[in-house]
């Protein structure tokens, strides 16, 4: 990204965002191949632009491979949340994670987590579930919580899709995305783990997300959101796309450089894109128990070829009718342990 073109979005962005807390995402690829110079810059241009009633936060996602002490230092002085891609034990780390001369990325990973706690930075493992570690939930929670004593924790499921554009479209599946199935199994088997030993010490994501629904809060994760079309992309050139899942041309609003960041986003291409979420559910959605936390979830995920007439359903749906199922009696415990001013915890 050019000097010109960061300037652009960190100032725009700031001036779109109200008084509070205002959070940059750093992605992409790897962020860390940019180096510590383009954030420094960052940092300085987000001083530059903030409000006196604003609070610059900054968060961070890599593989750590780059990481050393002065990135540690880096982060550390300026505060960034970082997450860690990290996908369990070795074995399955390496199945999907590899150099360029195709040997694993675990050690080097593993390395890297030294080096954000010896700096004091806060992080939060990432972990993608995919064929290789699906099966073996218990393993790979463990692993996070015992051998490496993280207490945040994501699981981001592999749904993608086989083609060569990197399009969503198509109805095949790469061979390391998993099964309509297997993660609902793999989020029960670490739920009931967690439900009975590791409430208020160790926080998933999606877990969180879901007693704050029970406690009538909007759902924390886009994928469960009503509408979407919140979490949009932006690319080095600048320009800016309606989400990070569906980075290809239909879904180009136009480059910041040419046209305000503001009315991109709410723009009528990008209202449509966020309200077809809700206005596409297949039948089977609409009349589903479960709506209510799971609205249809991510469109991109909505890949089972559509009965006719109908749309597109998750390729997760099993997955995640059974998972929300499994915890309604828990959470409802814990949203009244809430209510009546009573530690969650005490479900354990």
């Amino acid at each position: 990204m050019a000097d010109e073109t960061l300037e652009v979005f960190i100032r725009q962005y700031v001036e779109s965002q109200p008084d509070g807390e205002v959070i940059f995402t750093w992605q992409g690829g790897e962020p860390t191949l940019m180096g510590i110079p383009f954030f420094e810059k960052a940092v300085v241009l987000q001083e530059k632009f903030k409000r006196p009633g604003q609070t610059i936060q900054n968060a961070f996602q890599t593989n750590g491979i780059l990481l050393n002490n002065d990135w540690g230092r880096f982060l550390s002085e300026h505060r960034f949340l970082a997450g860690l891609s990290m996908d369990g034990p070795q074995l399955y780390h390496d199945a999907y994670r590899k150099t360029g001369a195709g040997g694993g990325t675990h050690s080097l990973a593993l390395a890297s987590l030294e080096i954000l706690k010896k700096n004091q930075v806060e992080t939060n493992i990432l972990a993608c579930v995919s064929a290789a570690n699906v099966k073996d939930p218990l393993g790979v929670y463990r692993f996070f919580r015992d051998d490496l004593d993280m207490h945040y924790l994501q699981f981001i499921p592999i749904v993608e899709r086989d083609n060569a554009t990197g399009n969503q479209k198509g109805d095949k599946l790469t061979s390391r995305s998993i099964n309509g199935k297997d993660f609902g199994s793999f989020l029960i088997t670490i739920f009931d783990e967690w439900v009975h030993n590791d409430v208020g010490n160790i926080f998933v994501q999606l877990f969180e997300t879901c007693l704050g629904v029970y406690l009538g809060l909007p759902s924390a994760i886009c994928i469960f959101s009503e509408t979407c079309g919140s979490c949009l992309a932006l690319e080095h050139n600048g320009d800016l796309y309606s989400c990070d899942h569906y980075v290809q041309p239909d879904a180009l609003l136009g480059n910041i450089t040419d046209e305000p960041l503001y009315d991109l986003v709410f723009s009528q291409p990008q209202m449509t894109f966020g309200q077809n979420k809700k206005a596409l559910l297949p039948k089977k959605c609409l009349r589903c128990e479960v709506r209510f936390i799971c609205n249809g979830d991510c469109p991109k995920n909505r890949i089972l070829p559509a009965i006719k007439g109908d749309y597109p359903i998750s390729n997760l749906c099993d997955s995640y009718y059974a998972f929300f199922k499994h915890i309604d009696k828990a959470m409802r415990t814990m949203a009244s342990l809430y209510r009546f001013g009573k530690p969650i915890k005490e479900i354990m």
